[in-house]
């Protein structure tokens, strides 16, 4: 496993696991990895700092939590999100899940069925579904008011 400081083209900075370098690669070439803040596909790798074995004094440094000699390992903690990141994705579970229990799963018919409702060729009703980014892009051109659902990686799991 692979631990990457991750930035959108928004600025966000965040860390993701991935089994390889190779598997980041290919999951970001596809679009899976997006930014937990906004929702981009557009990420990439941040520079970071990694810890770097010596073999007179052990590992450097990478940051103040990092394990140094004078702290025993049961004493080192180790933090996967900060309290802010946790609590926006708990937000972002509950906003998804309010959606599926409130609105009708259209699948791959969104683009379609939002702009025939937008259009009143249809009854207006909420719906969820899916699009793609250029898809979505031609709905909000067209005045249909949609908004992009973030999925969190454990989503796709």
């Amino acid at each position: 496993m692979i631990t990457y400081t991750l930035a959108c083209d928004a600025g966000h900075e965040f860390e993701s696991w991935f089994a390889s370098g190779a598997a980041f690669d290919a999951q970001a070439g596809r679009g899976l990895v997006t930014c937990p803040i906004c929702g981009s596909a557009k990420v990439g790798k941040a520079i970071m700092a990694p810890a770097v074995a010596r073999k007179d004094k052990g590992a450097i440094e990478a940051s103040p939590e990092a394990p140094t000699a004078s702290k025993p390992q049961a004493e080192q903690k180790v933090v996967m999100f900060s309290e802010r990141e946790r609590q926006l994705r708990n937000m972002i579970r509950a906003l998804r899940k309010h959606v599926s229990e409130n609105a009708d799963y259209v699948g791959r018919r969104f683009p379609d069925e939002a702009r025939q409702m937008h259009n009143g060729e249809i009854e207006h009703r909420s719906i969820w579904g899916e699009a793609s980014h250029e898809e979505a892009k031609a709905l909000e051109e067209e005045g249909v008011e949609v908004h992009p659902l973030p999925v969190l990686p454990d989503d796709r799991n």
